[in-house]
């Protein structure tokens, strides 16, 4: 199958075309763009008498950057010039993540590893996937795939881990299309990984032990 064809994004309103808009040209992007992820607590999670710190996920090189990742095809990764993100996708999913638990009021503190908060337990998080992708077809889909592990931070033990992966198509190949499927996804990512981790906080004995 013939590889489709993308069109350059050199700002919010130009479309993404051609395999060749997507790497090299201009070392400086023209375009920042800054997902605004608001995820509203649902009401089913459960409140934990415990704090919960979330620490800088990991991820490859290429996603652990301000470049925004596209696969036009299945084994090959790029990115899109003249585009960039305000944040690496690591920071994105952190605060994210950290904005969320915090305004749910679920827990007793929720911070970063670096907020000076020790925290009952500890969110580790690994980032496999966050990219543009094809998938064969001609409009990308955003691709977000995370490892999350729960950590009891008395002795470092796994309390639980999961993965958890969305798939949200873009209505267009336009950037501002592709960047909205990117927002939708993380939204999605976020409120999975927060009740998650919130469940799976309530079920361990120490939490249970602190429990009134």
């Amino acid at each position: 199958m013939k590889t489709p064809v993308l069109l350059l994004a050199l700002g919010a309103s130009l479309a993404l075309a051609g395999c060749s808009s997507l790497l090299g040209g201009s070392r400086e992007p023209t375009s920042i763009y800054s997902p605004q992820v608001q995820v509203t607590a649902d009401p089913g999670w459960p409140s934990v008498p415990a704090s919960i710190v979330v620490s800088k996920p990991s991820a490859a090189r290429v996603l652990d950057s301000s470049r925004i990742a596209v696969r036009p095809t299945a084994d090959e990764l790029q990115v899109y010039r003249g585009a960039a993100w305000a944040q690496s996708a690591t920071d994105m999913l952190q605060g994210a993540v950290v904005n969320t638990l915090e305004d749910s009021g679920k827990t007793t503190g929720t911070g970063t590893t670096d907020s000076g908060i020790r925290g009952t337990y500890k969110l580790v998080m690994d980032v496999r996937h966050f990219e543009a992708d094809y998938a064969g077809g001609t409009t990308p889909s955003a691709v977000l795939a995370v490892n999350a592990k729960l950590l009891r931070n008395a002795d470092q033990g796994v309390a639980a881990s999961r993965t958890f992966s969305v798939t949200q198509p873009a209505s267009g190949t336009e950037t501002a299309q592709v960047v909205q499927a990117f927002n939708q996804g993380l939204s999605q990512l976020t409120t999975q990984i927060v009740g998650w981790t919130l469940t799976s906080a309530q079920a361990q004995p120490e939490t249970q032990a602190a429990r009134p």
